[in-house]
């Protein structure tokens, strides 16, 4: 005979496990970030991450309840298999998925101090008390930024350019001549 604790299958039981840590699990995801769950990973403690403790509980419940359907193990089997098989994935989870999104860049936002002594190219003429446009390139894509002359000089449309400083959002630039190589 089956252990039914509380007069409740064990099936019924891992399957409300699962459905309780999947909800929780959706919930997590959806605000962490809203109200500053970070867990116990600053630490030291990775394995202490809400993500891996859901995870372990729904893989557990799942293969739990599954295990419950489909077999005649005995349950202590059943939770055993269950629990491995729940550590094995969560384990390989945190080091293929969470470890390498932890220390990958958050961003590709740039400091307009860094734009100091890039080169870009005029887009749109820059009049000599006015502004216009600058295009840089950069690796993560193309920076379009309003310019003006540093020099007082037009600029007309397709200079290389130079960054001398930005103020105010606005790059000053100066037309950019490359040195000659006589090697």
């Amino acid at each position: 005979m089956p252990l039914e604790p509380f007069s409740i299958p064990l099936e019924t039981i891992y399957l409300y496990g699962l459905i309780i840590s999947g909800v929780l699990t959706i919930l997590y995801v959806l605000f962490a970030d809203v109200f500053h769950f970070h867990g116990a990973g600053d630490g030291g403690l990775h394995f202490l991450n809400p993500v891996l403790i859901f995870a372990f509980i729904t893989i557990l419940s799942a293969s739990g309840y599954l295990f419950e359907k489909l077999s005649s193990l005995h349950y202590l089997l059943i939770l055993g298999i269950s629990a491995v098989a729940a550590f094995i994935v969560v384990t390989l989870l945190n080091v293929f998925v969470l470890v390498p999104l932890s220390s990958a860049e958050e961003s590709l936002v740039y400091k307009e101090s860094d734009l100091r002594g890039r080169i870009g190219t005029v887009i749109t003429p820059i009049p000599a008390d006015g502004f216009g446009e600058v295009m840089i390139d950069s690796t993560s894509g193309r920076i379009a930024k309003p310019a003006s002359s540093f020099d007082g000089e037009q600029i007309p449309n397709g200079t290389t350019v130079l960054v001398v400083q930005v103020k105010n959002g606005v790059l000053e630039v100066t037309v950019h001549q490359e040195l000659e190589s006589f090697i």
